[in-house]
């Protein structure tokens, strides 16, 4: 996958088009991601140890990891990612500006 938890990414397509984020969780498996903000679903809790008081929580839902992308840490535009080995480590990189994304 082209995004990793921790990565700020851009929706490109879908409800939340344009709108910026962080990547909680990452579920490869799936092809998904969470996105903290996105997607927002309602979702109706009983009541319980946790929650004594039940109701309707808002929580984020998994979207499709094809319509996120990267931000570019120097413009802070949406952009592809691409592989170079430095120093024996595979590391991504912005293709926009040939920045390193992440850690």
């Amino acid at each position: 996958m082209h995004v990793k938890k921790g990565d700020k990414v851009m929706v490109i397509s879908g409800k939340d088009k344009g709108k910026q984020g962080s990547v909680l969780e990452a579920y490869p498996k799936n092809e998904r991601v969470l996105v903290e903000g996105i997607n927002v679903v309602k979702k109706h809790a009983k009541p319980s140890q946790d929650n004594p008081q039940g109701g309707i929580l808002n929580q984020e839902a998994p979207i499709h990891v094809s319509n996120v992308m990267p931000i570019d840490p120097k413009s802070g535009e949406p952009t592809r990612v691409g592989y170079k080995v430095e120093n024996g480590k595979k590391v991504r990189i912005a293709k926009k500006s040939g920045e390193t994304l992440g850690n």
